[in-house]
Formats: structure tokens, C-alpha cells, sequence
């Protein structure tokens, strides 16, 4: 996963200032997974702040265009990633689609929303990594469209294990705006969180699954 620590700790910044990521460390989280966790993250409230917003969309369309050049598509994974993705295509002046997690069940029976065509070059925006797994599906449906998927920028991501994993098996580069550890490192440089507080954080990223508040 590669980022720039200063756009990182930029990222961090803005997304802690507008509360869409949270620390509770004392009084976590309960994640759909069951996990508990210190940290919620949900990146679709940048949307309601236009400075902010706009920060995201330049520096993820500079990001796409010094990594990838200009790609045919720019393609946003349902739902988080929409907004920011169709905004990013807005700014590169690119075409954009979306992809659903699966297919309808109905009408048309699409898994990617939008005019794509064989051959096409698309990048990927996603709003959060967490496992991973959810983005890749995302890629092995515009895979199975007969695109070329160049590669994926996100807003954060929590650095997992998994997701590295996951990410190099399907030979995927991943960019993201912000990571884990720099949102650590910025939340305790603005007093948002005490050192005890960070190595709480840190133990939890170590191990989620089997993290406990207690």
C-alpha cells in the first residue's frame, strides 16, 4: 500500500477535524463483523463539507494522474465510494460507473452501472479499506467486464495485515490518501488522543479479531 506521509497526515487531519473518523478507545465500537474496535471510520460525511471534499477530489485526481496517468474510466465502488468517484471523474473529466457488490436480481441484472467497453483502462476509488475483500470484488467484476484495471487510490485505510495480503495476491496497487499509523501520530500531536490511548489503538490494529476493550 503506498502513500505520501505528508498527504497522510494532511488526510488525517481533515478527516478527524469533521468527525469522520472517531476514536474511543474507553468505549469502542461494534463493528457488522462482531469485532469490537476503537475507531470508526465513515468517510461519506466528507461529502457535506465543500473545502474538505474538494481537498479529497484534487489530491486523489493528482494521485491517480502522476501513478496511472489518465485512465479511460474512473470507476467508484457502491455505496461509500460513489460520490467521491463520480466527483474525481467530474474533475479528471473522465466517463464514470460504479460497481454494485453483486448483480441485481433484476431488470438489466448489472454488476457495473455505467458505459464501459472491452479493453478500457479504469482506476479504482474506493472511500475505506478495511479486509480488502469488498474492493477486489469490486475489480473482479470490471476484471470480468474485460477492462484493465490499472489500480485503486482510497481515502484511508487501516493498514490490516490481510488487506496487504489480500491486495498482493490479486496484483493490485493500491494508493490511499491516509493510513493507521499517521492517523495516529496526528490525533496525539493535537492532543485528540493520549499515548496511552495511541498504544491502545496500536494494539487493536495488531490484532482486531481478538482485540477486548477490557
Amino acid at each position: 500500500m503506498i502513500f505520501n506521509k505528508e498527504t497522510a497526515k494532511k488526510t488525517a487531519e481533515v478527516l478527524l477535524q469533521i468527525n469522520a473518523i472517531k476514536l474511543q478507545p474507553k468505549d469502542p465500537f461494534t463493528w457488522a463483523s462482531g469485532w469490537k474496535s476503537p475507531i470508526y471510520c465513515d468517510n461519506r460525511i466528507v461529502l457535506s463539507y465543500p473545502l474538505i471534499r474538494n481537498y479529497i477530489r484534487e489530491t486523489m485526481a493528482r494521485h491517480i494522474e502522476n501513478h496511472y496517468g489518465k485512465p479511460d474510466v474512473i470507476a467508484g465502488v457502491a455505496t461509500g465510494a460513489i460520490g467521491i468517484g463520480a466527483l474525481v471523474a467530474e474533475y479528471l473529466n473522465l466517463p464514470f460507473v460504479y460497481v454494485r457488490p453483486e448483480a441485481k436480481k433484476h431488470g438489466r441484472q448489472n454488476q457495473v452501472e455505467g458505459h464501459i467497453e472491452k479493453g478500457q483502462t479504469v482506476v479504482v476509488v474506493e472511500d475505506l479499506i478495511s479486509t480488502g475483500k469488498s474492493s477486489l470484488n469490486a475489480v473482479a467484476a470490471l476484471k470480468e467486464a474485460e477492462v484493465n484495471v490499472k489500480g485503486m487510490v482510497a481515502i484511508f485505510s487501516y493498514g490490516f495485515d490481510v488487506a496487504v495480503k489480500n491486495f498482493n495476491d490479486a496484483n493490485i496497487e493500491l494508493h490511499t490518501l491516509g493510513n493507521y499509523e499517521n492517523l495516529l501520530d496526528q490525533a496525539l500531536d493535537t492532543n485528540y488522543i493520549t499515548k496511552a490511548e495511541q498504544d491502545i489503538l496500536a494494539q487493536w490494529n495488531a490484532n482486531p479479531s481478538e482485540w477486548n476493550a477490557n
